[in-house]
């Protein structure tokens, strides 16, 4: 029974999957490059901001301990899971220069350990990276044979920064992409355990896991442009909702209704990147990938069809606000942000534009470049503006009442992308309130529907 793991790489996935398998029972090594990464560990606290993972490191502090060393893990662990940056290239493919580095520290401690120890890659990874990019690194390091001497899987997670241990310890499924059955019957042994619940288990080849795991992430790309291509058209159908579609069609188990809700395009470290990296995969090998293309391109025209649409509302002079520069609630993160896209939309169209966010003020403030300013509270940033538009459905956001967007003013327009603020802005008759994915002139949109079926 395997009862001691490594984590290779502390990093938001890495750090939250070292607390979550010692809150699991096992013991856990972790190994990063960072000195402060490995010293906030072994001192009980988190090295990086996620949800929950303070406290639970805390609590599991004696299954817990951190180190420099990749052959003191190795040696102290059964299993290894290597969770270490694989970034963009200028092609759109993943790199692997980290991945190699690992690969070729862990092969030096496999060539001091007599005992079987299984590999597991974790990052984000194209087919044939596990097997033809790092499996030689680690034979040529350790001077061993996979599968004889020890064992490789890649075995990638689902997760979503801000609920990286729930996502964890609570998955839809597990992918054990094995070299053969002997590691992959570990690594279902470890999955199983990590489980709170009874997993979901699916056993298959290195490629096939590494094509499953970025095919997943580019079709939810997908599903969140046609959510958003159904808003825009709701919005020219008389009385056209797209709250009310989606609730009936996500009714339909072939679609479900997550992620079917039409507002802005999908953002962040993981959703753009793998879909373009699928289109590259495609192109490369020479499948069809121009729905992968179309996507990608669909979605990074959003921040300027949205400026078009709300700049007749602003006045010359006058401000413009942005509520919401993370690409979601509850992150700190502005990569691929879709508030941040429109905020630099809007400020090149010759708006004064002023943004906010709760949690990602630093990071916006270097994304923006200067070109709009970022103010350091919502009541900062909505005193002079004359039009706000919301971006992300934060808590802190649909709390806000009219008298917040108001303030002083005489009136205001307020855009809200997801439909989520509350009735008295909604209602209020100094705000005028536009929603994306409703229709809000009937005549025009019916006389545009006749002339479709008048001759």
């Amino acid at each position: 029974m395997v009862e001691d793991l490594s984590v290779i790489g502390l990093g938001k996935l890495g750090a939250s999957m070292l607390a979550g398998m010692a809150s699991r029972g096992f013991n856990v090594i972790g190994v990063d490059i960072a000195e402060s990464t490995v010293r906030a560990v072994n001192e009980g606290r988190a090295p990086v901001l996620e949800t929950g993972l303070e406290e639970m490191i805390s609590a599991h502090r004696a299954k817990i301990r951190a180190t420099t060393s990749h052959e003191e893990a190795v040696l102290s662990s059964d299993v290894s899971f290597a969770i270490v940056p694989t970034p963009s290239d200028r092609r759109g493919a993943f790199e692997l220069q980290y991945a190699k580095y690992a690969f070729e520290q862990l092969g030096k401690a496999l060539a001091r350990k007599d005992s079987y120890h299984v590999i597991v890659l974790t990052s984000t990874v194209l087919p044939g990276a596990t097997r033809h990019g790092l499996l030689p690194v680690l034979e040529a390091s350790s001077g061993k044979k996979c599968g004889k001497d020890f064992g490789l899987c890649y075995g990638p997670e689902f997760i979503a920064l801000g609920s990286v241990i729930r996502d964890f310890l609570n998955p839809d499924f597990y992918l054990v992409g094995e070299f053969d059955e002997r590691s992959g019957d570990v690594l279902e042994e470890v999955n199983r355990k990590i489980c709170v619940k009874e997993p979901v288990v699916h056993r298959m080849s290195i490629e096939n896991a590494e094509i499953a795991k970025i095919a997943l992430n580019s079709y939810v790309t997908m599903k969140i442009s046609f959510a958003n291509t159904l808003a825009d058209l709701c919005e020219r159908v008389p009385g056209g909702d797209v709250d009310v579609v989606s609730d009936a069609i996500g009714s339909d188990t072939r679609i479900g209704r997550k992620y079917l809700t039409g507002g802005l395009g999908f953002g962040g470290p993981c959703f753009p990147r793998d879909n373009v990296a699928l289109g590259f995969l495609c192109q490369h090998v020479g499948a069809d990938g121009s729905l992968l293309v179309a996507n990608h391109g669909y979605n990074t025209s959003m921040a300027a069809r949205i400026t078009t649409k709300i700049a007749p509302l602003l006045q010359v002079g006058q401000t413009a606000a942005v509520l919401g520069l993370s690409y979601k609630p509850l992150s700190h993160v502005v990569e691929e942000s879709q508030g941040v896209a429109l905020a630099l939309a809007m400020a090149e169209a010759g708006m004064r534009v002023i943004g906010y966010d709760p949690l990602a003020s630093d990071g916006a403030r270097s994304a923006l470049r200067d070109k709009a300013l970022v103010a350091e509270s919502i009541d900062a940033a909505l005193v002079d503006a004359a039009l706000v538009v919301v971006t992300t459905p934060d808590e802190c956001f649909r709390t806000l009442k009219a008298d917040h967007f108001l303030g002083s003013k005489e009136s205001v327009t307020v855009v809200d992308c997801w439909r989520c603020l509350d009735p008295s802005v909604t209602n209020h008759p100094e705000i005028n309130y536009l929603p994306l994915g409703r229709c809000l002139d009937d005549a025009p949109a019916a006389s545009v529907l006749e002339a479709i079926w008048a001759n």
